[in-house]
């Protein structure tokens, strides 16, 4: 499938279908508007919507769930987030399960994100997932049902309410590919192979001891907890890929401020519901080696980075990946969401010097600005933070 430029980076995509997948969670087929193939999309990555609101628009991303060698429509499915009271809550989901009808159109830009399936690893795979976490691992999962790879596709949500996607997991299950489910509520009639959520004891019983490929996906408090499991079963986070439902971080520097006890155990009646909202997607630390640092990151040249509101001053050595890492080492807290150049929220003054972007921001900005989290200094550098 070729790869088709578009202006500002988005594309026009009609609604085809919407389909109720569960109580609180719709799929929704999106085909281009133009006679242009789709994006090449690799198994795990994410779409971004450019979603009206009274004041202009928000960006907002969602995994593709669909089969990535679908030719014709990306899937994407989500769940309807409601605050306290049952109020509306999610801006990008409300707004998909009110308000978008079959036929309307959508702005589309192309798949991006670096948690996606390595095609090139022959190892096993286990795509672990909480909520509506499961959406990138189907689209893994289609990915994998041709391969000669062992597959555990290991599931935790509430109940079979709030469970999307269930036939089409099972659908692809055989000797090779097994598909096992978690609920932490179960209600009378439910099928599931466990109660309470996923836990050592239950990763244990279920998986052979190999050398895996794990991918995780979900809300923080269950990837906190299933990060320091696979770790105390011998994975070492070289093998551990995850993606974030939510702001981004860093599961080590999470570990790292949890109880030991608590990741540790992770007991499945102590468990927090395992759907949260998907915003924005990122994959920090994911390479990270259990017995290293993350290899240094060579500056493009070095410099001085000064940060003029705050008076701070840091030196660019390479040691950081981005100047948002860079300040945040100095001890400041910018503004960041999704840590990949989407969302703009870490734009800042650029007062003088230059930078160069190792990852292109899906809306380049305006003269005299920067996205820190995906820039490194080119030089002496003065932002205005």
């Amino acid at each position: 499938m070729a790869q088709h430029p578009s202006e500002n980076g988005f594309r026009a995509f009609r609604v085809a279908k919407k389909h109720a997948e569960s109580d609180i969670i719709t799929s929704f087929y999106l085909e281009p508007t133009d006679a242009d193939p789709l994006w090449d999309v690799k198994a795990g990555q994410y779409i971004t919507l450019r979603v009206p609101v009274a004041d202009g628009h928000v960006l907002k991303t969602y995994a593709v769930s669909s089969d990535p060698s679908e030719a014709g429509h990306y899937r994407i499915t989500v769940k309807r987030e409601v605050g306290t009271g049952g109020a509306p809550d999610g801006v990008g989901s409300c707004w998909l399960h009110d308000q978008i009808a079959v036929g309307d159109t959508i702005d589309v830009a192309a798949p991006r994100g670096v948690f996606y399936l390595d095609d090139n690893s022959p190892r096993p795979v286990v795509l672990l997932s909480g909520g509506v976490g499961l959406t990138p691992m189907v689209s893994m999962l289609h990915r994998l049902k041709d391969s000669d790879r062992d597959v555990y596709f290991l599931h935790a949500c509430d109940n079979a309410r709030v469970h999307a996607l269930r036939d089409e997991v099972m659908a692809q299950a055989n000797d090779r590919i097994q598909a096992r489910f978690v609920y932490r509520m179960p209600e009378d009639g439910d099928q599931c192979d466990a109660t309470g959520v996923i836990d050592k004891a239950f990763l244990q019983s279920v998986l052979p001891i190999d050398d895996y490929d794990v991918y995780l996906c979900g809300p923080v408090p269950f990837m906190v907890a299933m990060y320091g499991v696979l770790q105390d079963l011998g994975v070492p986070k070289a093998r551990i890929a995850y993606e974030f439902f939510g702001k981004a971080a860093s599961l080590d520097q999470l570990v790292s401020k949890a109880a030991p006890a608590k990741v540790a155990s992770a007991a499945a009646s102590k468990a927090a519901p395992t759907i949260q909202a998907l915003t924005f997607l990122t994959d920090p630390d994911a390479w990270a080696s259990a017995d290293e640092k993350p290899a240094p990151v060579q500056a493009a040249s070095q410099g001085q980075v000064r940060f003029r509101k705050s008076g701070a001053f840091a030196e660019w050595d390479g040691s950081a990946n981005s100047l948002l890492e860079l300040a945040e080492n100095a001890g400041l807290e910018p503004e960041f969401s999704c840590r990949s150049g989407i969302c703009n929220a870490c734009k800042c003054t650029l007062v003088s010097g230059e930078v160069a972007y190792f990852e292109e921001p899906l809306i380049m900005p305006e003269n005299g600005k920067v996205l820190i989290c995906c820039s490194r200094p080119k030089g002496a550098v003065v932002l205005d933070i």
